[in-house]
Formats: C-alpha cells, structure tokens, sequence
C-alpha cells in the first residue's frame, strides 16, 4: 500500500513538471480556454513598432488588452458570428493584406537601399538644382497692353509692390507684392527662366514676358549661390524616397508579368 502511494506522489510531480512549460506559456485561461503567450509577445511587437516605449504599465495594458479580445471572440463565436458571410469576406481581405504587407517587406528586406545609392540620387539633386538661385518679383496681368502700360509706370517710378498687389493675376505671390523668393531657373517655365537669367541686379524687364500663363513684368532683386542642403540632412529622405521607387517598380513587374485574363 505504502508503495502505491509513493508511486502515485511520483506520477503526479512527473506529471507537474510537464504542465508548468505549457502554462508559463499562456497568460491566462478565459472560461476554459488558455490564451497564449504568443499573443502578448506579437502585440507588443506592433505597440514597439510605432515607437511607444514598452514600459511595465504599457506590459500589463496589453495582457489586459489580449484577455479582452479573447473574451470578445467567445461571445461572438458564441452567436455564430464566425461563421457569416460577411465574416468570411472580412477575414479573407484581412489575410490578402497581411499576406501582401508581408511580401512588401521581404523584397525590402532583401532588396535594401545602400548609402551608394544615396548618395548618386543626391548628386543627381544637386547637378539639377546646383549653380545660381535669383530672388525675384513679378506682375502677371492677362494680355500685353496691360502689361506695357505697368511697365511704363514702372519706368516713371510707380512702387513694383504695390502694382503686384493691385493688379497681378498670380495668387500666390500678388498678395506678397509679387515676391517668388529665392529659386533656380529651372523652377520657372522656360520663357520665364529664359529672361529672368538675362537681367542685372535690380534690373526690370523692358518688355513683357509671355508664357502659358499670361504676360509677366520681372524684377531681379538679387542672385546667390544655390543654398542646397548637405548629404547628411536630406539622407533619411531620399533613403524613404528610393525605398518608394524600389517597391513600386517591383509591383509593376509583377503586374506586367501575371496573365490576367
């Protein structure tokens, strides 16, 4: 009898030693049904990646949050939610754009942007936008007649600021006294550009300008060296914006290569 009983002490501390494993790995057990730990740990991943620190409060909100969802699906598996068709079209959309967010991120993974590539998509930016930026004004009005006429008041004295104000069509700079601020050549439509490079410090355009846009009167008001940002300020966003260009191109690919019928 004694012999029996010490067997059945051994069974059950065996038996222990295998149950304590499985339950270390569940952070609790909602009417009969254990919540794993898993859950827990991928939930805090998606919490960390938005950059929110894992503290031990923000720990015990998101085993709070697990149990909640686990008791919110029994109720709903509970009134055979589960199993309509307006669930199972939900859950199929939601598995095509984990399935698709995780293909995105394994050819970002296997196809990085490296600091080479950086930095000649910058030297591309700075050949494009290098060289001189000219500080300018300008009055657009919508036919030539108006526009001489500015020009012959210009010529007599009339305030370039207060005319831009008055009568220029540009929206964007009239109300700024005709102001574009500082720019490289290459940001204006070519006629413009073409007449704002032949002008002096100070100088103001004999004859209106056309463009697509109506007749300008220009002032130059002062020319610098571009002032372009250094490689290491603007890196993160060429880095994101070659990310871009990666992931959109293998898309097409694939969209090029797929038989559609």
């Amino acid at each position: 009898m004694k012999k029996q009983f010490l067997s059945a002490i051994a069974a059950a501390a065996v038996l222990g030693a295998v149950a304590l494993p499985a339950a270390a790995q569940n952070v609790a057990v909602v009417n009969g049904k254990a919540v794993p730990k898993s859950r827990v740990d991928a939930l805090t991943q998606q919490v960390a990646r938005t950059g929110r620190p894992i503290t031990p409060e923000m720990q015990g909100q998101i085993k709070d949050e697990v149990i909640a969802r686990e008791i919110f699906i029994q109720e709903a598996q509970k009134r055979g939610l589960d199993a309509t068709d307006d669930y199972k079209t939900q859950l199929e959309l939601a598995r095509q754009s984990l399935l698709i967010r995780e293909l995105f991120a394994d050819f970002q993974k296997t196809h990085p942007v490296t600091d080479a590539d950086i930095k000649a998509e910058y030297d591309k930016f700075v050949a494009a936008n290098g060289g001189k930026e000219y500080k300018a004004r300008h009055i657009l009005v919508e036919n030539e007649a108006d526009a001489k006429a500015i020009i012959a008041q210009l010529k007599k004295g009339a305030k370039f600021e207060d005319i831009a104000k008055k009568q220029s069509k540009d929206p964007g700079s009239g109300a700024n006294g005709g102001d574009l601020d500082w720019a490289t050549p290459s940001n204006y439509v070519k006629e413009f550009s073409d007449a704002l490079v032949k002008l002096n410090k100070g100088q103001l355009t004999d004859t209106p300008v056309k463009s697509q846009f109506g007749w300008h009167i220009i002032r130059l008001d002062d020319v610098r060296q571009a002032q372009l940002p250094k490689l290491e300020e603007v890196k993160p966003q060429i880095s994101q914006q070659l990310q871009q260009q990666k992931l959109a191109a293998f898309q097409e690919e694939l969209r090029s290569k797929a038989k559609v019928e």
